[in-house]
């Protein structure tokens, strides 16, 4: 945990900020210690001729006045944040791929064409498709049904390729900012208006609206979900807009039903419920978890509305209250239609990254990962991918993931949770104070169910998906519900203080207005806005989060700055400063060719550096222009990366031998009680320090199929080869067309002792007909039967140590052949 003094700038503008709101709130008090007025403000003149009283409206606008500034103040550091902490663009992993799967939709693509070499395009995130068959062949044989396709659900992506469209993709998040402000506002105003405290309290709670709003924009974590490209942003204003739209649906139903007004098919009501489907349908594309907690928190928020003897059921003396099924069944009939676009969008993504109505992410971790079903949203042995999170999956879920490991995941989320609301972690004590407050009022009970379905809904999710900065992201889409519920306690907390101050004090003493009467009329204020402890409650209470962040969330995001270079991994303006203004440029890593790669390319293209003849593959499919390759270089110690950009040339004739090394060919077309994982073989044998692993998973047949640029390969003579250890054998078998055409059957020559170095074999050379069309190799594991499982658990213990079975494809060397042209 990472606490102290303030080290950064911003930490120190923070903590100024919060000794300025002590003091002003300090003084205020000082100013008016009774902290209350005797009676309500005077009517403004001619507010008695007309009848009318202006304090209700006029309050309102001026809560609305307020809580605009806030959320102006919110777009503004989430545009500060994307300078001084995300240094110009995207960090994250994720981040990035919803920025490539935004540019493609902004071009029109859920899943745009794969050309040959796939190699070049296809990596961490990317889904390939074949559903439209392997037989469909373009003039240079290349299969043109392929598609890829990022495998993120598309509900914030296409929001951002609204950003694309006009030029600014990083407006999108201070928006979202401005607008997570704002809903805030609204949900806290419908959810814990002004009203007594529950009995045995002689509380009132105020200005939790504002509050809330005002812990919104100072909270760090949002700001950081606000800036970056990540999902949470959106998918916590569509939890905190559908809550609210129900809730005001439900009102309005309730309000109409109660003075008799006829109410058409397109009344406010039925409006909010439409608008509340649209939040929710459009959450369940963008989280689909945080769209299954939201529907467990909806029932919460209509059983009160409707239960015999509530106050939201009407009213009970005199006429009986209104029947609310029928009500209800219109309201539920357009949350259902508004969910429809959104439901419909996520079916098309799913459908275009996989060629089928299934999820993009269970087909991507299916051939990239594993082992089988290492992701998947439950519990059980073989939960945990060792790809993507093997530190993880062998120090946390060595026994798969069962209770202990699921409460261990979810303990470690709640623990980071813990600053994420407010700043540091005593502050979330607040929270916890405004769950029970609102667990004793029926109206706001479901803000305190919420956060705790939105932590049961993650928990069938084995990986923690923590950073710093981006906090326990997986709860962040409640950040808002979080803030209302802090705001109601610290204004609690601010009319108990009061309270108690008048009994020791006696009657209040009338001293004047506790804001300037210059600046804002007395006539102008709501009641609950005139002379009051609870302008100082605010002072203070903005205090708490800039506080927070000055000693301890500042830290977090300070780190987040400086990882992994402090700099996204791809910068245009670098590209365009080294004077390259068409050809093609390539990036060695996941982040700059996520960054950088667009569908629809214009005058520079962007592609992977894979080091062998793939790269000159692709210069050749794209008519050989100008290369360059980008170089993002760490430090070993650490600090700032720093960026190069050297010409790449490559020979005008094809060479008359070339290799392909084997985790070029890395994720692989489909597997089968096995996966293939790139691992790192430095100090051995393995071509370039690198080989394409195949692990088998438990007993059976043990296959991976990987993929060859086939337009290069026709006529070509191949020669795999492979890397052993310890028992490992296997088979590599030649598949043209679907067809096996020829089969290497590799064994070690003689039982190796554990710890015994890595062994390499070229295989004899094969020819590739001229005429082939899709050309594959298989890996099989021919030990899996005797071994599979013991290596399984020794994997997930603690990875390809020496002493563990090896079979790998280190590389693939191609003699002849055809250039693109040929």
């Amino acid at each position: 945990m990472r606490a102290g003094l303030p080290r950064d700038p911003a930490q120190w503008i923070a903590l100024a900020l919060a000794l300025a709101a002590v003091l002003a709130g300090a003084w205020l008090l000082r100013r008016s210690p009774a902290a209350a007025r005797a009676g309500p403000a005077p009517p403004r003149p001619g507010a008695a001729r007309s009848g009318r009283d202006p304090a209700p409206r006029s309050g309102a606008a001026l809560g609305a006045a307020i809580a605009a500034a806030l959320s102006v103040v919110a777009a503004l550091l989430s545009a500060a944040y994307v300078a001084v902490y995300l240094r110009g663009g995207p960090r994250i992993i994720d981040a990035t791929s919803y920025w490539l799967e935004a540019r493609a939709m902004a071009a029109g693509y859920l899943a745009w064409p794969l050309d040959e070499p796939a190699a070049s395009v296809l990596g961490r995130f990317l889904v390939r498709s074949d559903a439209a068959g392997d037989t469909m062949a373009g003039p240079s044989g290349a299969n043109c049904a392929a598609e890829v396709a990022v495998l993120f659900p598309p509900g914030y992506p296409a929001l951002l390729a609204l950003g694309f469209l006009a030029g600014a993709p990083l407006a999108v998040g201070p928006a979202l900012a401005a607008a997570l402000a704002i809903a805030t506002y609204d949900l806290a105003a419908r959810f814990a208006p002004e009203g007594p405290a529950p009995s045995g309290s002689a509380a009132t709670i105020r200005f939790v609206p504002l509050v809330a709003a005002l812990f919104s924009a100072l909270c760090a974590a949002l700001r950081y979900h606000t800036a970056d490209t990540m999902s949470h942003g959106l998918a916590a204003l569509c939890f905190t807009v559908a809550l609210a739209s129900a809730r005001r649906a439900l009102d309005e139903a309730r309000a109409a039903a109660s003075t008799g007004a006829a109410t058409g098919p397109l009344g406010p009501a039925v409006r909010a419920a439409a608008l509340a489907g649209l939040a929710a349908g459009w959450l369940a594309a963008t989280r689909p978890p945080s769209a299954l907690a939201l529907a467990a928190t909806l029932p919460f928020v209509i059983l009160p509305a409707i239960a015999p003897g509530s106050a939201a059921a009407g009213p009970r003396e005199g006429n009986p209250p209104p029947r609310p099924s029928p009500r209800l069944a219109r309201l539920a009939a357009a949350m259902a239609l508004g969910a429809l676009p959104g439901l419909a969008l996520l079916a098309a993504h799913q459908r275009a990254a996989t060629g089928a109505f299934a999820s993009s992410q269970a087909a991507y971790y299916a051939v990239s990962d594993g082992p089988p079903g290492c992701f998947r949203y439950g519990f059980g042995a073989g939960v945990g991918c060792l790809g993507e999170h093997g530190d993880f999956v062998r120090h946390n879920l060595a026994e798969g993931y069962g209770f202990l490991a699921a409460a261990g995941t979810t303990l470690r989320r709640l623990k980071l949770h813990l600053v994420d609301a407010l700043n540091a972690e005593p502050l979330a004590l607040l929270v916890l104070a405004g769950a029970v407050i609102a667990w004793r009022r029926p109206r706001s009970r479901a803000l305190a169910i919420a956060p705790l379905l939105q932590i049961a809904a993650y928990a069938p999710f084995y990986f923690d998906g923590n950073y710093p900065g981006g906090g326990a992201r997986f709860f962040a889409d409640v950040l808002p519900v979080e803030h209302v519920l802090a705001a109601m306690a610290a204004l609690a907390l601010a009319e108990r203080a009061a309270t108690a101050a008048r009994a020791e004090r006696g009657p209040a003493r009338r001293r004047g207005a506790l804001l300037p009467t210059a600046l804002v009329p007395t006539a102008l204020l709501p009641t609950a806005l005139v002379p009051t402890a609870l302008l100082p409650a605010a002072l203070l209470a903005a205090a708490l989060p800039l506080a927070g962040f000055a000693f301890r969330a500042g830290f977090e995001h300070a780190a987040l700055r400086d990882r992994e270079g402090g700099l996204p991994m791809f910068d245009p303006a670098a590209v365009a400063r080294a004077g390259v203004s068409r050809g093609l440029v390539f990036v060695d890593t996941d982040h700059g060719f996520n960054l950088g790669f667009d569908p629809a390319p214009e005058d520079v293209a962007v592609l992977r550096y894979r080091g062998d003849a793939i790269d000159r593959m692709a210069w050749e499919a794209r008519g050989r222009p100008p290369a360059y390759r980008y170089r993002f270089a760490i430090p070993d110690g650490g600090g700032l990366a720093s960026v190069s950009i050297t010409p790449l040339v490559f020979d005008a004739e094809p060479p008359g031998e070339a290799r392909i090394e084997g985790e070029s060919l890395w994720p692989p077309r489909d597997q089968r009680g096995a996966f293939a994982l790139p691992e790192h073989a430095g100090g051995t044998c393995a071509s370039g320090g690198r080989l394409l692993a195949v692990h088998a998973a438990g007993r059976g047949e043990a296959v991976v199929r990987v993929g060859l640029p086939a337009p290069w390969l026709r006529g070509a003579r191949i020669s795999p080869r492979v890397a052993l250890s310890g028992a490992g054998a296997g088979e590599v078998r030649l598949l043209v067309d679907g067809v096996q055409r020829h089969v290497w059957r590799v064994g070690p020559a003689a039982p190796s002792p554990p710890g015994a170095p890595l062994a390499c074999a070229e295989l004899p050379p094969h020819p590739i007909p001229e005429d082939a069309v899709g050309i594959e190799l298989a890996l099989a594991r021919e030990d899996a039967a005797a071994t599979g499982e013991a290596e399984q658990g020794e994997s997930r213990q603690g990875g390809n140590e020496q002493g563990e079975a090896l079979f790998a494809l280190d590389a693939l060397s191609v003699v002849g052949g055809n250039s693109v042209d040929r």
